[in-house]
């Protein structure tokens, strides 16, 4: 697969365009760049779903249901993620490869059109977004909101975050607050997405067979009517590499399993981040199946349901996430941290080391098997202006040594830790 081209092709609007032959479809993700916010978030997460109800030529979902049905089976679909503090929506189409058709007919073309049209033609009434969409899908939010508080796993995750990152806009959801979603009105929605439209950076990514030059012109003619007005490039993520002392915040919830979720920050090694080293590092923490959270607190001392660690290489932080009896809590916290030190202690075997690689080797080639999974490297790392492939990424993987993986263990530094309990208060 080759390297990613990234080119500015329109005003504030950037292509990243990664050619390859190896599927049968081509793949498209138009992408607002936003700055996340407490204030916006529940709005930006919720108007994608707003415009793809319908637009001018097609106002309903059947009727785009029945038109992409004629793209043989294009699909159009709203698109709400965040890469550290930039929260990016949009919408991702997937369509057929119209060499592989009868006719060879433009399904790339009418595809890019039809995307452009949900995007800056939406069905209004009196000028406004249509407000029986507007309840129904700010609706279906709330729902989504409720059903990840209704989550206790995902709870913690969210409810540390929030209290980790308080004052700082990574602790705010992707799909805003439940309060805040459920204050959205027609007005200020369309107002919203007006300045959305004219202010926000956009990346256009795509992914398949067509040559650069017809994706280009493809997507000029089509969004030839995108407004763009003063642009606003100040979307970015404030990474902290210092933490004060440790804080602990438990809640008592009517829950059978204690979660302990623990956040930290990766310290002074994201003045000249590794990421490659990083990630080798959570491999051999927490991030697999050959882990030492999984081999150890997990499997020989049993103390976890579960037992895993993440990182946002965008913030420099790492989350470990545990599923723990009430009145395991503390042997569990303190046991999580031994493994660490363990790591930052070199007490790494060559096969911790090389069962890591060879995990996270695999899973970064398996990328390139999934045009999804490639939108979502791409459109991350071109935020760094990084257009290296999978590939070229697993390579830099296999060349992490155990003294990369100590340095990056060094480095990090515990926040913050939840415990949610059950009411009995054990563990307390």
């Amino acid at each position: 697969m080759e390297k990613a081209i990234i080119r500015t092709i329109m005003p504030g609007v950037d292509l990243i365009y990664v050619h390859t032959d190896k599927f049968k479809t081509g793949h498209l993700s138009v992408n607002f760049m936003l700055q996340l916010s407490k204030a916006d978030a529940a709005k930006n997460a919720l108007v994608m779903h707003v415009l793809r109800r319908g637009c001018k030529r097609l106002p309903d979902l059947k009727s785009i249901s029945e038109e992409l049905d004629r793209l043989y089976g294009a699909t159009v679909d709203p698109l709400v993620r965040t890469i550290g503090e930039v929260q990016c929506i949009g919408l991702s189409a997937n369509f057929a490869d119209d060499r592989y058709l009868p006719g060879h007919e433009d399904i790339l073309e009418k595809t890019v059109n039809l995307t452009a049209e949900i995007l800056l033609d939406p069905a209004t009434k009196g000028g406004l977004l249509r407000s029986d969409y507007v309840r129904s899908e700010r609706d279906n939010l709330c729902d989504a909101i409720r059903s990840d508080m209704s989550d206790k796993r995902t709870y913690s995750f969210l409810r540390l975050k929030e209290l980790m990152f308080a004052g700082e806009a990574y602790g705010t959801d992707r799909n805003g607050t439940l309060k805040s979603a459920e204050k959205i009105a027609q007005i200020a929605l369309t107002k919203h997405y007006k300045n959305i439209l004219s202010t926000a950076p956009v990346k256009m990514f795509y992914c398949g067979g067509a040559d650069e030059e017809r994706i280009t012109q493809a997507l000029l003619n089509a969004f030839s009517t995108l407004p763009r007005g003063e642009i606003d490039f100040s979307a970015g993520t404030d990474v902290r590499v210092e933490c004060g002392e440790p804080r602990f915040f438990s809640e008592a919830m009517d829950v059978t399993q204690g979660k302990l979720t623990m956040g930290f920050r990766l310290g002074e090694v994201m003045y000249a981040p590794d990421y490659a080293a990083i990630a080798v590092f959570n491999a051999v923490f927490g991030g697999g199946v050959t882990s030492k959270l999984f081999m150890n607190v997990r499997e020989r001392m049993s103390l976890c349901y579960y037992a895993s660690s993440s990182t946002d290489r965008f913030k420099g932080v790492m989350f470990v996430m545990s599923g723990v009896e009430f009145d395991k809590y503390e042997t569990a916290r303190d046991e999580i941290l031994a493994q660490l030190a363990a790591c930052a202690d070199g007490d790494i075997s060559d096969g911790e080391l090389s069962s890591a690689i060879s995990f996270l080797v695999n899973s970064v080639r398996a990328m390139e098997d999934s045009v999804a999974s490639l939108d979502a490297y791409y459109v991350s790392r071109s935020l760094d202006g990084l257009t290296y492939a999978p590939s070229e990424y697993a390579m830099l993987i296999g060349e992490i040594t155990r003294e990369d993986v100590v340095k990056v263990a060094k480095s990090v530094k515990l926040d913050s830790v939840y415990f949610l309990r059950g009411t009995d208060k054990e563990g307390e």
